[in-house]
């Protein structure tokens, strides 16, 4: 299931980018009035979760080599940290964490997704929560999102097609 999220993940990812890669910097980073404001600060605000997410996941004890390379990628100070200084960087960014993700996925075995992954959150409050349910969380969170950027897209006159992770079951 998690491999279906992640290439799904991937597939959006790229369809959105390539759909907002072709409009000027000054339209993507427009203030639309969205929880982000714009396209470029939502986008930008799903990088730092999943990386938020993925940092955490790298320090829960799994032994995973996938996620070896989140220890040289920068910790954000905030869910809004900007992470990139245009869109295209931000697309660079995203695509080298889209494929750390499907190679995380790839590397999960069923017996650590019953364990409890203890962290803190972007205040410092320390939580312990189901594994699995967080990974899934992550997924929901990046679809959340996409969602009000396709939106946004949309009210300029941009169709990004379909998004549903129906196209995306075999």
């Amino acid at each position: 299931m998690y491999q279906l999220l992640a290439n799904y993940n991937r597939q959006m990812n790229e369809k959105i980018y390539r759909a907002a890669l072709n409009l000027p910097e000054s339209e993507v980073c427009m203030d639309r009035g969205a929880f982000f404001g714009s396209i470029f600060d939502t986008l930008n605000h799903i990088y730092v979760g999943d990386l938020v997410w993925l940092k955490r996941f790298s320090q829960g004890n799994l032994g995973l080599k996938s996620l070896l390379p989140m220890a040289d990628l920068p910790q954000p100070i905030g869910l809004s940290a900007r992470m990139a200084d245009s869109l295209a960087e931000l697309s660079e960014h995203r695509g080298k964490l889209d494929q750390i993700i499907i190679e995380f996925v790839n590397e999960l075995r069923p017996e650590m997704l019953t364990r409890k992954l203890v962290y803190q959150n972007t205040k410092g409050v320390e939580f312990e929560k189901d594994f699995a349910a967080l990974v899934l969380h992550m997924f929901n969170h990046q679809t959340h999102h996409r969602g009000q950027v396709t939106t946004l897209l949309n009210q300029i006159g941009i169709d990004v097609g379909v998004t549903d992770l129906l196209e995306c079951i075999p």
